[in-house]
């Protein structure tokens, strides 16, 4: 008989579906242990964020055949494990938009209105009404940062609310945008020209920290600022002393660097300009029974046969054939990673060429593969092989995949990406080569052949004398220590590209000195 474990309260709607279908056991609160020795009976394991899927659980699966998380993310998840062992993994990331981005309008209604502070005096015994003149929001300037999902929900209220919106987000095409009724610009501008900024971005290493006093410092003292999205964006401290300040003229929060908020945090003592409310994006009874429904259709498909919609992993691959493309899945990613980079993620075209014994491969998960290194600057772990072409698609950037088994550069064959937008675009080639080991071979049709590592630079520049020895000069003085360089010309004098693999990132005022030199045309760090 067909079993699914619930091991996380879910809506009893959930319950429902899957009982049509399974016999469904409902253990809540299972210790990590307790999780392994029963999870070998059950096809399906369904869970919210409490149960932790390690792959020692995963391995004791012995008929599992999905995993399906009730909610957007899946860290609780060893997803590569269950790739390998053939699980799927579904969640749901639609679930929580409207609930999300309904709370970020509140929050925003009431820092325009004073609607915390003013409750909280009237509950007081105060009645005072001057001290609460608000401001509205018509034709008022919203800048939103992020046109995932719920940023554009969002900007799709506030344009019907009489606001004027603009909106920064890179992996979004200029066409998208129109379509949405917003203006792209820069995030320097957004932040100098919005009266309201909402954030919507995923927490990554790119945006950790990313409002910090320098970017408050810039906003209009009257400006207001909302942050529904995740914890950590938001430079807390230089929050705190831009809103005692008047820097700003308000903020409000509802996700946290840490949660929950501590007791001593400084933000509970700015309590006239601040609102907070404790991670409640996410907290409505819809979307709770949303991602419920959701995710426990997607578990009854698959064990009926069927595909499921919102799977985090690749779907229909088994471990043989992972095996096999592994090593191409991983350039693929690399490359995507890199284009992006080298693009500064303007890319509205993205070509895919596999070229000889590479177009043998199943060419679906190779596109896909680059997507999701495409992404992955953007979207951070919420980028997977699955959504990366639904998330292409959303952000309007066109994918043209090419195979050409006439070109035989390298035994294994090669995949090359050329990204086209506003900003021009960048070609870059690698390989597999026979022991398993990644090369990147071009970059912008000069020839290299260089290993990935974690930091690289790569720069344009006119080959002549000096500049590599200025180039190595420069680092050595800010301490950053080259671990090998490589230099692609096609002519003698003219362009060129030079690679340099580095231990440590190259920071903002050395990219500037490093741009200064004479003969460098461009330099980009890459974090791979």
């Amino acid at each position: 008989m067909t079993k699914v474990l619930v091991s996380d309260p879910i809506d009893q709607a959930g319950i429902e579906i899957l009982s049509q279908v399974a016999q469904v056991d409902q253990r809540i609160g299972l210790s990590a242990e307790g999780l392994k020795e029963i999870i070998g009976e059950y096809d399906a394991l369904m869970i919210r964020s409490g149960t932790q899927v390690t792959s020692d659980v995963i391995l004791a699966a012995e008929k599992l055949r999905i995993i399906g998380r009730a909610g957007v993310g899946v860290d609780n998840v060893d997803v590569p494990s269950a790739t390998q062992r053939g699980v799927l993994v579904v969640n749901s990331p639609g679930g929580n938009t409207i609930a999300a981005a309904e709370h970020a309008l509140a929050l925003l209604l009431s820092l325009s209105r004073h609607v915390a502070q003013a409750h909280g005096s009237v509950m007081a015994g105060n009645w005072d009404r001057k001290k609460y003149v608000g401001n509205e929001l018509y034709k008022k300037v919203l800048g939103v940062v992020g046109l995932g999902k719920i940023g554009s929900h969002v900007a799709k209220v506030a344009n019907a609310m009489g606001m004027d919106v603009i909106a920064y987000d890179p992996f979004i095409s200029a066409d998208r945008a129109q379509q949405m009724q917003v203006r792209l610009i820069g995030i320097g501008d957004l932040f100098q020209t919005s009266d309201y900024i909402s954030l919507h971005l995923p927490r990554t290493p790119d945006t950790e920290n990313l409002v910090d006093a320098k970017l408050l410092a810039t906003m209009k003292p009257t400006a207001r600022l909302v942050n529904c999205a995740r914890g950590g964006i938001i430079d807390e401290l230089a929050l705190v002393e831009a809103v005692k300040a008047g820097v700003i003229a308000g903020a409000a929060l509802d996700v946290f660097a840490n949660e929950p908020l501590s007791v001593d945090s400084p933000l509970r003592l700015v309590n006239e300009r601040l609102i907070l409310t404790p991670h409640l994006g996410a907290s409505t009874e819809e979307a709770q029974e949303n991602v419920s429904i959701d995710v426990a259709e997607q578990i009854r498909d698959v064990l009926l046969g069927l595909p499921a919609r919102s799977a985090v992993n690749i779907p229909g691959l088994n471990a043989e054939i992972m095996d096999r493309l592994k090593p191409h899945l991983q350039l693929a990613d690399t490359l995507g990673l890199l284009a992006s980079q080298l693009s500064g993620g303007q890319v509205q075209e993205l070509e895919v060429r596999l070229q000889g014994e590479f177009a043998k491969h199943p060419s679906q998960p190779l596109v896909v593969a680059t997507l999701k290194g495409l992404l992955t600057s953007a979207l951070g772990d919420r980028i997977n092989y699955v959504n990366a072409s639904l998330e292409a698609k959303g952000r309007g950037i066109h994918v043209l995949e090419v195979k050409d088994e006439s070109i035989r550069d390298f035994a294994g064959g090669s995949l090359q990406l050329t990204t086209r937008g506003d900003n021009g675009g960048h070609s870059v080639t690698g390989a597999v080569f026979a022991d398993g080991d990644l090369r990147i071979t071009s970059i912008d049709e000069f020839p290299i052949n260089v290993s990935p590592s974690r930091h690289m630079l790569f720069t344009r520049h006119r080959d002549m004398p000096g500049i590599i020895g200025q180039l190595g000069s420069l680092l050595g003085e800010h301490n950053v220590n080259i671990a090998s360089m490589q230099v692609g010309r096609r002519i003698v004098r003219g362009d060129a590209v030079m690679v340099l693999s580095i231990d440590d990132p190259i920071p903002d005022n050395l990219l500037i000195a490093i741009l200064s030199i004479n003969g460098i045309q461009e330099a980009h760090p890459v974090t791979l």
